[in-house]
């Protein structure tokens, strides 16, 4: 987990790696209850459609089975409940978050939306699941494992919770492939997002830092990369809106 010494990314600060979560969960913690608009400005609003790409390439499945997808660093559950709409009454969701507030918005979504007795909610870290190995057919996470401080890790315990022929997905935003369209994402993340946060719901601060944390993830190969370290097979991403966000996929096989 590294030294007591140890540095990691904020944004584009650096602080002592033992403090970066809690400086994470704070942010969370403050945009938990306009989490969804958060992410129409992020997106322009994109991140429907990109949701919607996401959850047709993991196709959960229409036919009678006990399916059981985990959902972690889920918020506000709309990935979860996604996967539900879209598979059999039979297959159930779990939705793991470290923060207790983006747990509560989402419990209370599924109340709300029809979903509380096929989707369960666990507090938890991406880095140290409490699940049992070899628990689930599917883990996705979406916009979730670049707030989190040693991604090898919770790659690692991704595959320990799959079940052998279990199905990896990550959906995030990642680095823009297009030119031009990469000058202008750069203008309207740092100039435009920062100053809606503010307008929005008073907090500039956490969305400079959410813009910030997108630029210091890894690009798609390299994360590609430590999906296949991380002992997953057939490992693939595919771009949207030229690369604003992207989505991963792998198999424990």
């Amino acid at each position: 987990m590294g030294s007591t010494n140890s540095t990691a990314n904020f944004g584009f600060r650096t602080v002592e790696e033992e403090q970066r979560q809690g400086l994470v969960n704070e942010v969370f913690s403050s945009v938990a209850e306009n989490y969804d608009l958060m992410n129409d400005l992020m997106s322009g609003g994109m991140h429907r459609l990109w949701k919607e790409a996401f959850i047709n390439w993991l196709a959960p499945p229409k036919s009678a089975t006990a399916y059981r997808h985990l959902d972690v660093a889920g918020g506000t559950g709309d990935i979860a409940m996604r996967v539900l709409a879209a598979a059999n009454k039979d297959a159930r969701s779990v939705l793991c978050d470290i923060s207790g507030e983006m747990l509560r918005v989402g419990e209370k979504r599924a109340r709300d939306n029809g979903y509380a007795d096929r989707l369960s909610f666990v507090q938890g870290n991406a880095e140290a699941l409490p699940f049992p190995d070899n628990s689930f057919d599917a883990y996705t996470i979406a916009f979730g494992i670049r707030n989190v401080t040693h991604i090898d890790i919770a790659l690692q315990e991704a595959k320990r919770v799959l079940k052998r022929g279990g199905r990896f997905m990550c959906l995030e935003f990642s680095k823009v492939e297009v030119p031009v369209l990469d000058k202008v994402y750069d203008l309207f993340s740092f100039n435009i997002i920062p100053h809606l946060g503010q307008l929005t719901s008073g907090d500039r601060d956490s969305y400079q830092y959410l813009v910030e944390s997108i630029r210091k993830f890894p690009p798609q190969e390299e994360f590609a990369s430590m999906i296949g370290q991380a002992g997953f097979e057939q490992v693939k991403y595919r771009n949207l809106s030229g690369g604003i966000a992207c989505m991963h996929s792998g198999w424990n096989l």
